[in-house]
């Protein structure tokens, strides 16, 4: 019988919809009562532990990953074996129906699982994951596009779909920021282990773990909702304004894992993603991580040396760089690193 721990890498959905009546429902999916999130997680089997909202959306710390409601775009990641896609359904269902909202894309985005013998349908493939799409989203959604995007580290393959009624619609001045990271430094990895015992909720512990690692440095200017798992493992959600930054951790020995999420604006300064990038390095430590940005395709080339040029002098090296466009997306570079060879050839 395999060895089969805990999945870390996520699955990750994306929705955004019309809304009808603009003038009537400016809370659009905001407007969903908490019953019906919670039928909408029960699909996917997983629950909320944690809450922190602002005037512009709702973020979730769930148990397995986040979940960020805008009111018309709606974002659900999670990891563990639960059944993402299976919250399509039932959210277009209470979009149309109680809201009034019609969906407009969607895009859906994982890793190369860790465990994939473990994972339940429809995740058992990338070609089951896009039969159920095709079967499940709605006929308007015509624009279609799947793709595995390779690296040279086979851990790190990046899996995208995306439909949408219109191919241009995508934001052209944000980017959003997906980063892996596996083979974490055990030392900094045992800092998201619990104390046996130690008679703490998990946002306190949370809240410890934040300031201990250094996350709470990586944005200063956010509103950290935090949670630490019991015996180990960590989530947060950031939020600044429109926008928010998730990280969720597995620290277990063999099969350690980490991501970071964020998006950003492409005309902040520049520094700003150089300085999120080296942050997160600094806190984990990778053996291997893959970097995958999403954004208009006239920024695709500064973007690939922004990233390299901010974390190969932390002493990863990057092993691969593809890119692809994607309609409702625009425009994926996907990059992997592993640390620099010393001269005596080990890492």
């Amino acid at each position: 019988m395999s060895f089969s721990g805990f999945e870390g890498f996520e699955k990750r959905l994306e929705l955004h919809f019309i809304d009808n009546h603009p003038n009537h429902n400016q809370l659009g999916l905001r407007k969903l009562e908490f019953e019906s999130i919670q039928q909408i997680l029960q699909a996917v089997q997983c629950t909320v532990v944690s809450a922190l909202a602002n005037s512009y959306f709702d973020s979730y710390v769930l148990s397995e990953s986040s979940l960020f409601v805008y009111p018309t775009k709606i974002i659900i990641k999670t990891c563990g074996t639960t059944q993402l896609l299976k919250s399509i359904t039932p959210l277009i269902y209470f979009a149309n129906n109680h809201l009034n909202l019609t969906l407009s894309s969607l895009s859906y985005t994982r890793g190369s699982f860790i465990f994939p013998n473990s994972q339940p349908f429809p995740h058992t493939s990338f070609n089951d994951e896009l039969t159920f799409l095709q079967n499940t989203i709605p006929s308007n959604l015509c624009f279609r596009k799947a793709s595995i995007m390779p690296s040279k580290s086979s851990s790190h393959s990046w899996h995208v779909f995306t439909a949408t009624q219109n191919p241009l619609q995508y934001d052209q001045e944000s980017y959003t920021m997906e980063i892996c990271m596996t083979g974490l430094d055990p030392i900094l990895a045992r800092k998201f282990f619990r104390e046996p015992n130690d008679e703490k909720s998990g946002h306190s512990a949370g809240k410890e773990m934040t300031e201990l690692t250094g996350i709470n440095e990586i944005n200063k200017e956010a509103f950290v909702c935090d949670f630490a798992f019991d015996p180990c493992g960590y989530s947060m959600n950031g939020i600044d304004g429109e926008l928010y930054s998730t990280i969720h951790v597995t620290p277990e020995d063999g099969y350690s894992y980490a991501s970071f999420e964020c998006v950003g604006s492409l005309n902040d300064n520049d520094d700003n993603m150089v300085h999120v990038l080296r942050k997160v390095v600094q806190i984990f430590r990778p053996g291997t991580m893959s970097v995958s940005i999403r954004t208009c395709s006239e920024h695709n080339n500064e973007v690939w040396r922004k990233v390299a040029g901010a974390v190969e002098p932390l002493g990863l090296k990057c092993r691969s760089c593809v890119m692809d466009h994607f309609p409702a997306i625009g425009c994926v570079v996907f990059q992997t690193f592993t640390p620099l060879r010393r001269k005596n050839g080990t890492k």
